[in-house]
């Protein structure tokens, strides 16, 4: 955890008091020269006090009895990872470090605090160098075991030597947060996060729209785990980043940038062949319609001709036959208005109608 103070511009009143106090603990002037030493081990003039172990709090805290006062010990000069924020997730092998501090520390055993120059950072923990019965600096044990990187905060250096020294040793073991095998650890998430984009880009196009879309949903995802892990790594404000060297960090930084530049190239592409593909379906689709309404306009035409009523046939003449010729009956003769006259007979205007001449 970066929690120790700079002690520059934060080097207040307070601070004061801290020291202050912590002279009246160890019962001797901590300003002298008489308390420099080498870092290695206790000596008896330098600004120290005998505790007891009562509760490890992660694997760079703990809390110790100190003249029959409880107060929280913070190991100097190294940094483990997190596991106590509550604003943050554990952080990859915090709980590993917390339990190698528990086995290093175990509750009831008797250690020495040495202090440097600053005693108390801005949370009132006390800062120290830890020694244990048999003269081991932990903060130096828990960076040899590769869980803590060194970290220095002005004034406070004393032990920063011997922290580096441990976790060179570490580095050179590949042990801890130096590790190839764990695989919460930035290198690893680096390598699986760049292998993911990798895989996607070089999986020949889908055909299918829906293919596309899972292609383009992996992509996106594995696009997001590298521009958080660049993020992480320009920051490089957690222990896991302080782990690595600048060769190795700024190789795996291009790492992440290959794989971001050649995956967003390849998001392009599967959005101009998903556009191909709905043009394509847009198309098919606008014909199918097409020819839907032209089949419908078809049967309904069909339809409404079925339902019209029957069309009488067409009226043809009957074919003219001329009569026989049949010629007339001759008249019947006129009857004798009078009777037994034969004489000469004098007809009417018409010829119908005649008188016997000697009656005009």
């Amino acid at each position: 955890m970066l929690l120790e103070t700079s002690g520059t511009a934060a080097r207040t009143k307070a601070v004061g008091l801290a020291i202050a106090a912590v002279m009246a603990l160890t019962g001797c002037n901590a300003g002298s020269a008489g308390t420099e030493k080498n870092a290695s081990g206790p000596a008896s003039n330098s600004a120290r006090d005998e505790a007891v172990v009562v509760r490890v709090v992660d694997g760079d805290t703990f809390e110790a009895s100190i003249n029959g006062e409880q107060k929280t010990v913070r190991l100097l000069n190294v940094d483990t990872p997190e596991t106590k924020d509550p604003k943050a997730p554990v952080e990859c092998m915090g709980p590993e470090a917390t339990k190698a501090l528990e086995q290093l520390l175990p509750v009831g055993s008797k250690v020495t605090l040495e202090l440097d120059k600053e005693p108390l950072d801005k949370y009132g923990r006390t800062l120290a160098g830890v020694f244990d019965s048999n003269g081991r600096l932990i903060n130096a044990e828990v960076a040899r075991m590769g869980l803590g990187v060194p970290v220095l905060f002005e004034p406070n250096r004393k032990f920063y030597p011997p922290v580096v020294t441990a976790f060179e040793d570490a580095r050179t073991r590949g042990v801890g947060l130096n590790s190839a095998e764990i695989p919460c650890l930035p290198a690893q998430q680096i390598e699986q996060a760049a292998r993911t984009v990798e895989t996607i880009v070089a999986a020949p196009l889908a055909e299918a729209t829906t293919d596309l879309d899972e292609s383009h949903a992996g992509l996106v995802a594995a696009l997001a785990a590298v521009a958080v892990l660049k993020a992480a790594a320009n920051a490089k404000n957690h222990v896991h980043w302080a782990a690595y060297k600048e060769p190795q960090l700024t190789a795996m930084v291009n790492r992440l940038d290959s794989a971001a530049e050649a995956g967003a190239a390849h998001k392009t592409t599967i959005g101009a062949r998903k556009k191909a593909l709905a043009d394509a379906a847009a198309a098919e689709s606008a014909r199918q319609a097409a020819e839907a309404a032209a089949a419908a306009a078809a049967a309904a035409e069909a339809e409404r001709l079925r339902n019209l009523p029957p069309v009488p046939a067409p009226y043809v003449p009957p074919a003219y036959v001329p009569p026989a010729y049949v010629p007339p009956a001759a008249p019947a003769p006129a009857p004798n208005p009078y009777p037994g006259y034969n004489g000469p007979r004098c007809y009417a205007p018409g010829g119908q109608t005649w008188t016997p001449c000697s009656k005009r």
